[in-house]
């Protein structure tokens, strides 16, 4: 097993804690949700065999402390961090392939669009852009619900509000290093569902996109949005094992569908083709 790296770097307003893996082409996983790198371990392991794999807890997630007090989050500060933590770690300025799910999915998405240069392909998770569906309006009002109950009577009851989302159960117990529901009630929650990407400016880069969602999950609300999303890219949803957090559940084979997935996007083949020979994997 490849030995894990750890290490931290200062952002404007936070200090971003992240892990490196493996070696090969470098390959970096967003989180979502209220989730940090540790949900990540299993498939970052599985993909560490042929892939430099980076993950990292967001800002004011566990071991990523603010600077300052705690605001409310914005989707544009996150990729901006995402891309300074490429720069960091990437060899000779190597572009990325980059996996982000949930609100990660939109991270990766905006990173793509305000970061080309840096990255190579993005698959985007069941990003929950609840604005491109037709009853934007409602789904607003919802969250804005749900941060209510969060701010009245905690954090049980707000998260209880969103098993709607994941076909009325509770979302599943997942790997943490700290628990961030409170941070991501009060903070992400509604910016998350609130933001709508640049659909023009995600045109423009649709070959360096995948858009995926989970195949447990076809019949929830949080996989409508990237059903709306590919087809506003004349994409065909790409399909993963499990549902929203398959990549916890099924780690071995979701990174197998992310290889796969990420090696035939128009944009990793036209890099292969310009550096073939030089990195140990196909993708």
């Amino acid at each position: 097993m490849d030995a894990l790296e750890t290490g931290t770097l200062a952002v404007p307003g936070a200090s971003l804690y992240f892990e490196v893996r493996g070696s090969g082409p470098l390959l970096l996983l967003i989180p979502g949700g209220n989730s940090d790198a540790a949900v990540f371990e299993r498939l970052a392991a599985a993909l560490a065999a042929c892939h430099r794999v980076v993950s990292y807890d967001p800002r004011g997630y566990s071991r990523s402390p603010l600077d300052g007090p705690p605001t409310d989050q914005r989707i544009e500060v996150h990729a901006d961090d995402a891309c300074r933590l490429l720069d960091h770690v990437a060899v000779a300025d190597e572009p990325a392939q980059v996996f982000g799910s949930c609100s990660g999915g939109l991270v990766a998405l905006e990173l793509a669009m305000r970061h080309q240069g840096r990255v190579r392909s993005v698959v985007t998770h069941e990003p929950p852009a609840m604005g491109l569906l037709p009853d934007a309006a409602h789904h607003r009002a919802f969250f804005d619900d749900v941060h209510e109950v969060f701010r009245r009577e905690g954090v049980a009851p707000a998260l209880r509000m969103l098993e709607p989302l994941f076909g009325g159960r509770p979302a599943p117990v997942l790997p943490e290093a700290y628990d961030n529901s409170a941070f991501f009630l009060a903070h992400m929650v509604r910016p998350s569902t609130r933001f709508v990407p640049d659909l023009a400016a995600l045109a423009a880069a649709a070959d360096l996109i995948v858009v995926a969602g989970g195949r447990e999950s076809r019949t929830h609300l949080i996989h409508q949005p990237a059903l709306v999303l590919a087809e506003r890219l004349g994409q065909e949803l790409a399909e993963f094992p499990g549902g929203h957090v398959g990549y916890a559940k099924y780690p071995v084979e979701f990174a197998g569908r992310l290889v796969d997935v990420l090696a035939g996007t128009p944009a990793t083949n036209a890099y292969a083709q310009r550096h073939r020979g030089s990195g140990p994997c196909a993708s």
